[in-house]
C-alpha cells in the first residue's frame, strides 16, 4: 500500500504531502480542482510517460516520491535482487524527477534506475484505473494476462514459454542446417568426382619438384653417357692413355737395368700415372654405369609430372596444393555425411520439442477454461449487487491455428459483457454505456483483487454516471475490495465518499509564496468530512438538508 506521497512543482502542485491509510481511501473536490493532477502525479512515481509540461510553470524540475509497504512474500524482491537494487523488506521507495526540458530520472530505494525498471515495478504495486484509460481490463491484449494471474498456473504457463522458446531455438538450427545441407547436395557430385581422381592421382608434398629433377637428371644422363663412352672408348684403345702408359712403363723397366737406379724416379713416376689412369678409367665406367637407365623410367616419370600439373591447373593451385585440395573435399563429404546426420537428429529433436509444447498448450487451454469459468461466475455474482441483474458477464476463449501458437499459448481471451438477455455479447467498452462500464469494471476488480499481487487500487471517477442505489452498491463493493487491497478512490458521490476510512478534499488555493493558483490537498476530519458530503449532495449551497442527509450517510 502506498504509505505516503510527496508531489514537488507538478503542474499545480507546489508541495504536497500525503500520509494515507490502508483501507478505503476517498478523495473528493470541485471539478477542475487537480484530481487529474494528483493521477498524474502517483503515474509518474510508477513509470508513466513524463512531458515537460508536467513541470510547474517557473521551475526548474518537479519530483514525485512514493513510499509503499510491500509484503515480504511479494514477487517484487525478486525483479529487485535481478537488477541489484538494494532494498530492506516492508517497504520500497519509487521516486521520479523531471526537469523542464522533458527529461527525467528515476530512483528506486534511491538508486538510479531506467523508467523501463521503474514502470515495472510501480505497475506490480500500485494500478490506476481511469474510465475511459486502456489498459487491462478495457484491452482486450491484457485479458489473457488478468485471466492467468486469477488462475495461479504460472508454473505452467512458464512451461509452456520455455517450451516454445527450446521449439523455436530448434526449428531455426534445423532450418539453418537444412540449408546448408541444401547448397552442400548442389556439390556432391563434382566434391566426389574430383576426391575419386585425386584418390587415384595420390599426390604428396614435394612430389612434383622431386619427379622435375629426376626428369631433367634423366634427360641430360642420356647426353652426358654418350659423350663419356666415347671417352672412355678412347681411353682403353690400342693408342689409348692407360695402353700407352704400361707399354712405356714396361720398356722404362728394362732399360732400367743398362742404367740401374737412373729411371727409378721416371718409373715410379709412370706407376702412379699409371695406376691413377686405371682409377679415373674404372670411376668413369661406374659413372656411365649410373647414367645408364631404362627408356620406360623416364617416360613413366614424365608421366605421373604431367599428371601432376594438370590437376593442378584444373585446380588452379601449385602441384603441392593438391594434397590439401584433397584433404578439403575428404572433410566435405564429411561434412555432407554429418549434416545429414544432424538433419536427422533436428528433425527428431523438433518433433518431440512440438509434442511438449503442444501437450502443455493443451494443459495450459484446459487451465484456462477452467478459471475463466470461475472468473464468469464470480463476476455475475457481484453484478446483482451494483443493480445489473440482467447483465451477463463472459469470458471469450478463442481458440489460434496451430501456427500461431506461441510463447502464451494457443488461444486469445476477451471479456464480453450482455446488458439484457438476449443481446449480443461485445467488447466491455462498445456495450456497456459509461455507468455500466464503470460497474463491470468495478466488479471485475472485486473478483480480481482476490489474487491480485497488485498492493493498491487507484479508481478516477469509477462511479461517474451512476447515482442514487447504484452509487451506493458501488460504494459497497468499493469498500469490500478495500478489505482485500488499499483503495484510493477520486469521486463525485456523496455515497461512495460516505464509505471511506480516511477522506482528503481537493481543492484550489492562492499560493503562499506568489499570486499563484496551486492544488491543495487537505486530510478532513469527521467534521469537515460531514460539510464535505452535504457539499457533494446540495451543490453550491450546503443546506441543513444536505447536512441530514450527509449524518445519514455517514450513519450519524
Amino acid at each position: 500500500m502506498i504509505v505516503s506521497l510527496a508531489i514537488k512543482d507538478i503542474v499545480l502542485i507546489d508541495r504536497l504531502q500525503m500520509e494515507f491509510e490502508d483501507g478505503l481511501c476517498v478523495l473528493s473536490g470541485e471539478t477542475g480542482a487537480g484530481k487529474s493532477i494528483l493521477l498524474s502525479g502517483i503515474g509518474l512515481a510508477i513509470g508513466a510517460r513524463s512531458e515537460r509540461e508536467l513541470v510547474r510553470h517557473g521551475c526548474d524540475q518537479g519530483s514525485v516520491t512514493a513510499e509503499i509497504a510491500v509484503a515480504d512474500v511479494h514477487a517484487i524482491w525478486s525483479i529487485l535482487d535481478e537488477h541489484g537494487i538494494d532494498y530492506e523488506l516492508g517497504q520500497i521507495i519509487l521516486r521520479r524527477v523531471i526537469a523542464k526540458d522533458g527529461r527525467s530520472r528515476a530512483f528506486i530505494n534511491d538508486q538510479p534506475v531506467s523508467a523501463t525498471l521503474l514502470r515495472q515495478v510501480g505497475e506490480s504495486l500500485i494500478e490506476i484505473h481511469g474510465q475511459h484509460d486502456e489498459r487491462g481490463l478495457l484491452n482486450p491484449a491484457g485479458h489473457r494476462n488478468l485471466l492467468d494471474e486469477f488462475g495461479e498456473y504460472q508454473n505452467l504457463l512458464q512451461t509452456v514459454t520455455q517450451n516454445y522458446e527450446t521449439l523455436t531455438s530448434l526449428q531455426a538450427a534445423l532450418s539453418d542446417e537444412q540449408e546448408k545441407l541444401a547448397l552442400a547436395k548442389q556439390d556432391e557430385e563434382y566434391i566426389i568426382h574430383n576426391l575419386e581422381e585425386l584418390n587415384e592421382l595420390s599426390p604428396a608434398l614435394g612430389e612434383e619438384e622431386e619427379l622435375a629433377k629426376e626428369r631433367t637428371r634423366m634427360m641430360r644422363g642420356e647426353s652426358l653417357s654418350e659423350g663419356l663412352g666415347e671417352l672412355l672408348d678412347k681411353l682403353l684403345s690400342d693408342k689409348g692413355v692407360d695402353t700407352t702408359l704400361r707399354a712405356t712403363l714396361r720398356k722404362i723397366e728394362r732399360m732400367s737395368g743398362q742404367a740401374p737406379g737412373l729411371l727409378d724416379v721416371v718409373s715410379e713416376s709412370l706407376d702412379r700415372a699409371a695406376n691413377e689412369t686405371s682409377e679415373a678409367i674404372a670411376t668413369l665406367e661406374n659413372v656411365i654405369r649410373d647414367l645408364e637407365f631404362n627408356p620406360y623410367d623416364l617416360e613413366n616419370t614424365e608421366e605421373r609430372l604431367f599428371a601432376l600439373r594438370a590437376a593442378a591447373r584444373k585446380h588452379s593451385c601449385l602441384p603441392d596444393g593438391l594434397v590439401a585440395l584433397k584433404d578439403e573435399f575428404e572433410k566435405k563429404l564429411e561434412t555432407l555425411k554429418f549434416s545429414d546426420e544432424e538433419v536427422a537428429r533436428l528433425t527428431g529433436e523438433v518433433a518431440t520439442a512440438r509434442t511438449q509444447f503442444e501437450s502443455n498448450v493443451e494443459k495450459l487451454t484446459n487451465a484456462r477454461i477452467k478459471t475463466a469459468s470461475e472468473i464468469d461466475e464470480q463476476v455475475n455474482k457481484e453484478l446483482p449487487a451494483l443493480k445489473m441483474e440482467k447483465a451477463e458477464f463472459k469470458t471469450f476463449i478463442e481458440p489460434l491455428d496451430k501456427e500461431q501458437w506461441n510463447a502464451g499459448g494457443g488461444e486469445r481471451v476477451d471479456f464480453r459483457v450482455s446488458t439484457n438477455p438476449g443481446a449480443p455479447f461485445g467488447g466491455l467498452i462498445k456495450i456497456a454505456s459509461g455507468g455500466e462500464l464503470s460497474r463491470f469494471i468495478l466488479a471485475l476488480k472485486v473478483v480480481l483483487a482476490r489474487r491480485t499481487s497488485v498492493s493498491t487500487l487507484i479508481f478516477d471517477e469509477i462511479d461517474q454516471g451512476v447515482g442514487g442505489a447504484v452509487a451506493n452498491a458501488v460504494g459497497e463493493r468499493l469498500a469490500e475490495l478495500a478489505k482485500k487491497a488499499q483503495i484510493l478512490v477520486i469521486t463525485h458521490s456523496p455515497q461512495v465518499a460516505a464509505r471511506g476510512a480516511s477522506h482528503w478534499l481537493i481543492n484550489k488555493n492562492a499560493s503562499r509564496e506568489s499570486d499563484a493558483v496551486v492544488t491543495a490537498v487537505t486530510p478532513l476530519g469527521n467534521e469537515t468530512r460531514r460539510e464535505e458530503i452535504a457539499r457533494m449532495l446540495a451543490g453550491a449551497e450546503v443546506t441543513k438538508e444536505a447536512r441530514a442527509a450527509a449524518d445519514n450517510l455517514l450513519g450519524c
